[in-house]
């Protein structure tokens, strides 16, 4: 406006508003040029405005499609407070990903750049206290960690909270450590833990401390109890019954029997007998009582026990 004005050398523009009807009235140059900046910065600040009432509104509803699954994920998966998830999740428009980035970046999810690291290593802590034994699996990734002082001793008071007040409580109990543990020792790491009740209970831990058993048989034989317990842990059988294999399983192997049988030219009348011979081997090779005892490979398991039974076992193994 100022260039035409100079080019047209004037000094006095005629102005028409058009809500005056008839009236006419001079501005100057410099009137004209100050009202035309001014007209300016108060679009300029209108557009501001506008920007910032868009923005509020876009961040709104963005805030408002992060559910609650979303942030319990991220939760898991990093350790991070809910609140604190869900920021994240909010400014990464909901990209898990990317929320743990923003995390990161904050300095508050130190552990979520490992949470999808294999903890492959561990120990296993095992104790009997009264009609109560108990199995924990403490994991970690390498096996230097798995020595740490710390570390094991985690998993044994995760075993005697477990005992005190079962696994759901000594679970929530012993988190908070096992977060402080993720970041002072740098690796992902993970607990599971189990408690079986009985009369004839007994537990035992290999030698390097990452596979043991704990068992309950029908009646108490500490002897034997313990013999069981290190056979679970050597052998490591699915069920204690043949017949309590699951029936999934067995029709697996079945199928892969009959397409061996069939390569191998075996007569369709052979077939379905020599399957039940191997469905036979199969479910005692799985069966704890049927199994050859570990010690004595004269005997099986249930020959050992001389009429006890086995009323329950678990296993665990890093």
């Amino acid at each position: 406006m100022s260039n035409l004005l100079n080019k047209l050398r004037i000094n006095r523009l005629l102005i028409r508003p058009p809500n005056l009807g008839l009236e006419f009235f001079f501005l100057s140059r410099e009137k004209l040029l100050f009202s035309t900046e001014l007209f300016s910065a108060k679009l300029n600040q209108q557009n501001f405005l506008l920007n910032s009432i868009l923005f509020r509104l876009l961040t709104k509803t963005t805030m408002t499609n992060i559910t609650a699954t979303q942030v319990k994920a991220l939760r898991d998966r990093t350790g991070v407070s809910m609140m604190e998830c869900k920021k994240a999740l909010t400014e990464a428009g909901g990209d898990e990903e990317k929320a743990i980035e923003v995390l990161r970046k904050r300095g508050a999810a130190k552990a979520a750049k490992k949470a999808g690291r294999e903890t492959s290593e561990g120990v296993i802590v095992t104790k009997v206290e009264g009609d109560k034994a108990v199995i924990v699996q403490l994991n970690c990734e390498t096996d230097f960690v798995a020595k740490n002082e710390a570390f094991v001793a985690l998993a044994n008071k995760g075993a005697d909270l477990a005992l005190e007040k079962g696994v759901e409580a000594a679970k929530a109990e012993v988190e908070p450590e096992l977060k402080a543990l993720f970041t002072k020792l740098g690796e992902n790491m993970s607990i599971e833990m189990d408690v079986i009740g009985g009369e004839g209970l007994a537990e035992y831990v290999h030698g390097n401390g990452k596979m043991g058993a704990i068992v309950n048989l029908k009646s108490a034989d500490a002897e034997k109890a313990r013999d069981v317990a290190m056979h679970i842990t050597a052998m490591n059988p699915a069920v204690i019954q043949p017949e309590e294999l699951p029936e999934d399983l067995v029709i697996k192997e079945r199928e892969i029997w009959k397409t061996q049988l069939l390569h191998e030219g075996k007569p369709e009348e052979m077939i379905d007998k020599i399957m039940m011979g191997k469905e036979k081997k199969f479910r005692a090779e799985q069966a704890l009582v049927k199994q050859a005892f570990v010690k004595d490979g004269g005997m099986t398991v249930e020959e050992y026990l001389e009429g006890n039974t086995v009323e329950n076992f678990v296993r665990r193994g890093v």
